[in-house]
């Protein structure tokens, strides 16, 4: 890369994932030059050269980004699994710090873009307040979100680059293969309730039913992470991303329902993953000469569904910094829902 023409370079971590995808088609789709990283040898869907690097090993780390002398921008949505919030701490700081501390003294950095969500505001702990606004002020206990920016903003004091902090509501994706991907969920469960004559019942407790959760669709959510790590006004700021809209599932859910041509029935609690467990046959069969992936566990485990659907209390983020800074795209969440099931539909994902 040393004789690289002065242009944008964009490394990606966490390129294959719900939210990597979609920003690298975006990237390409502003004539970025990207490059993906990854601990694995993987083939990227849009054919991005990809590098192999353990960022949570300090010589590999160094030896592996050493090529990189052209990097402008690093986009960071990776993360290291744990079992529990405390020990997801040190490996998801280390792996940031050994990324962003090689890359800036061998690369032309501007731009460290970091991935995040509401956990910074205690999300994942239980009722929080609403809507979470970025100046709320932080909450005690072990985080790895909260934990990577301030490794990132002590550590970046005194530079030539910037950081920004995204934090987006759930994504709406229509990527496969992926546990985090609600809508995929929410689709695969509609269409073993077509298949069997049963209403869309909705999958919570009647608290569930009657809270807010805000989402974020992976384009707008792409669209919003260019234009912070490319913006003057988003310099050192974190930003809450979400569609700029506000449903209840009381809303919303009968919406689903219809698309699907279903009823909607009151809520009872079920386990996504377990209903994919049992109708693994079923969607073989169904699946079975028309779709591309007869196993449904290997399309979705339901893993995330169920933790969304057991959050009995709003879950929602203030948007409003991200358009008075200048970001002004909104997606109604209910098109995004429609969109995105259409995408599977047309791609023969769900029948």
């Amino acid at each position: 890369m040393n004789n690289m023409p002065q242009q944008n370079v964009a490394l990606v971590a966490g390129a294959s994932g719900i939210v990597g995808r979609q920003l690298v088609k975006t990237l390409l789709h502003n004539k970025w030059q990207v490059i993906g990283l990854s601990r694995h040898a993987v083939n990227h869907p849009d054919a991005i050269p990809m590098v192999n690097v353990d960022l949570l090993d300090a010589q590999n780390s160094s030896e592996g980004l050493q090529p990189l002398s052209g990097i402008t921008h690093i986009f960071y949505s990776a993360w290291a699994n744990a079992a529990n919030w405390t020990d997801m701490v040190e490996p998801n700081v280390t792996m940031l710090r050994h990324l962003v501390s090689h890359i800036e003294k061998i690369a032309p950095l501007q731009t460290v873009s970091l991935m995040q969500g509401y956990k910074v505001y205690g999300a994942h702990l239980g009722p929080f307040k609403t809507p979470a606004r970025e100046s709320d002020p932080g909450v005690p206990g072990a985080e790895f979100n909260a934990a990577q920016l301030t490794w990132l903003s002590d550590f970046q004091r005194g530079k030539s680059w910037h950081w920004n902090a995204i934090r987006p509501g759930v994504v709406g994706s229509s990527v496969p293969g992926n546990t985090m991907n609600l809508a995929l969920s929410i689709a695969l469960y509609a269409s073993l309730c077509k298949a069997q004559g049963l209403p869309l019942r909705f999958p919570g407790t009647e608290q569930t039913w009657h809270s807010i959760v805000d989402h974020t669709d992976a384009g707008l959510l792409a669209e919003a992470t260019l234009w912070a790590a490319t913006t003057s006004a988003a310099q050192n700021q974190a930003f809450n991303v979400n569609n700029g809209d506000i449903w209840r599932w009381s809303e919303l859910w009968p919406r689903i329902a219809r698309w699907f041509e279903l009823e909607s029935a009151p809520p009872v609690r079920l386990s996504f993953h377990q209903l994919f467990k049992d109708y693994r046959e079923v969607w073989r069969e169904l699946a079975r000469d028309r779709l591309v992936e007869t196993d449904i566990l290997q399309l979705n485990d339901g893993h995330f569904a169920d933790f969304v659907f057991s959050w009995n209390y709003d879950m929602f983020g203030d948007g409003s910094k991200l358009r008075r800074s200048g970001f002004t795209r909104m997606q109604a969440t209910d098109e995004m829902f429609f969109n995105l099931f259409t995408q599977l539909r047309a791609a023969r994902i769900i029948p």
